[in-house]
């Protein structure tokens, strides 16, 4: 049998963060993305992003800080990594790192209140 590549019809649609505390991500996030969520309804949050969605919810599994917190990034793209990070960091968020080169482009790591990691990036060229 030949090695084909298999055609996948899977298509990323979003990324749930689950908290004890949603009203405290939402009110993180609303921060970060400038803007309220696109949703709000019953504890949830949610945030169109570009072809994506990034949403915040209670989960009955999920209690205190985040216990690997690199194990998920969640990666934010802009051309104005450095801008951003200042204009968070003003926000009182948690940095981890500095923004940084990596390859062609900068990278700054943030924790969300749960310790979670989201990442300031340039676009990648793909």
């Amino acid at each position: 049998m030949a090695n084909q590549a298999a055609t996948s019809t899977l298509n990323f649609n979003s990324i749930m963060i689950g908290t004890s505390q949603p009203k405290v991500l939402g009110e993180f996030y609303e921060k970060v993305f400038g803007r309220p969520a696109d949703m709000s309804e019953d504890g949830w949050y949610m945030w169109q992003a570009g072809s994506g969605a990034i949403s915040i919810g209670e989960h009955s599994e999920v209690k205190g800080q985040a216990k690997e917190p690199a194990r998920m990034i969640l990666n934010l793209e802009t051309t104005e990594v450095k801008a951003e990070f200042e204009r968070l960091k003003k926000l009182n968020v948690t940095v981890i790192k500095e923004p940084y080169e990596m390859g062609p482009g900068l990278i700054a790591t943030l924790a969300d209140p749960d310790g979670n990691f989201v990442q300031l990036m340039t676009p990648w060229e793909m």
